[in-house]
């Protein structure tokens, strides 16, 4: 029987916990849920009020991986949820407002992917997201060069971009935004793809093709749509090694010279956190919300 656990009230069977999910670490699922538990008050804001999409792994990268969108079975009445539009009709997904409805969706093994709109407001979208995607041989070191170019032309905008890793092999850029479409937002960030494409042919393709993909930086703007989501800041990621979404300063970006130096893993963002904060605070303030031109 798995051990129940109280966390602010509610009770909480979590199970496997000396289940190895990373093969290459050695990381448990215990360690997983501690991860999620310390590092809870970064994460739940970036979190609250939106509609998550679990990308589950439960038995670890190299098993089954699969997305879940629609509340899973089994979910406690207590955890929060919201209808929400989608093509094909209204739909009942969860919203993870609390760190008990944290540890029991971390407890099922999953990513955190977000879209750029809130429950509340699905019409309206609050972020604006670039996904810097390198094909190889090209690396996180090309992204730094394409998101500092889309930092300073977003800057034009009167647009303040935010950074953070992948947890993959790029970067997000992402920005608050206020009083745009999901559509408007979209047309926009292809807009300034396309620029950059322009302005560096040689390593920028806002095109999805495959063909053109090696040693380009794919500049995905297609993350703006309404249907669509982005891995949330902080959460793991499915990859041999537990490594995190995890937010940088624009003098990080600017100093990376090697790919090996914005790769963060599960160990390294509680002293991230206690050194810096949380880099994307002033995403979570209404007030800094800029409107697209």
């Amino acid at each position: 029987m798995a051990p129940i656990t109280e966390v602010e009230g509610r009770r909480l069977a979590l199970s496997n916990l000396d289940k190895v999910l990373y093969p290459a670490s050695g990381f448990t699922k215990g360690e997983v849920l501690h991860y999620y538990a310390t590092t809870a008050e970064a994460l739940l804001p970036h979190l609250r009020d939106r509609p998550v999409s679990f990308l589950r792994y439960p038995d670890g990268p190299d098993g089954q991986v699969f997305f879940a969108k629609n509340v899973p079975p089994g979910t406690p009445e207590w955890v929060t949820t919201a209808e929400v539009p989608r093509s094909t009709g209204a739909a009942r997904m969860v919203l993870v407002q609390d760190l008990p409805s944290l540890m029991w969706a971390a407890n099922l093994v999953t990513e955190f992917h977000t879209p750029q709109w809130s429950a509340e407001a699905p019409e309206d979208a609050d972020r604006l997201v670039f996904d810097l995607d390198p094909g190889a041989p090209a690396n996180v070191v090309d992204c730094c060069r394409v998101a500092l170019w889309l930092r300073e032309r977003l800057a034009g905008d009167g647009i303040e971009a935010y950074a953070k890793t992948s947890g993959s092999k790029g970067l997000h850029l992402l920005a608050a935004v206020r009083g745009a479409s999901s559509a408007r937002t979209s047309e926009y960030a292809k807009g300034l793809a396309v620029e950059a494409e322009r302005a560096m042919p040689d390593l920028v393709l806002h095109r999805m093709t495959r063909s053109l993909r090696p040693g380009k930086v794919f500049v995905d703007w297609s993350q703006n749509a309404a249907r669509k989501t982005t891995a949330a800041p902080y959460t793991l990621r499915a990859r041999p090694e537990p490594t995190v979404s995890t937010p940088v300063t624009w003098d990080e970006v600017a100093e990376c010279r090697a790919p090996g130096r914005l790769e963060f893993r599960a160990q390294d963002i509680v002293p991230r956190l206690r050194d810096l904060g949380d880099l994307l605070a002033p995403l979570l303030d209404p007030g800094g919300a800029a409107a697209l031109p």
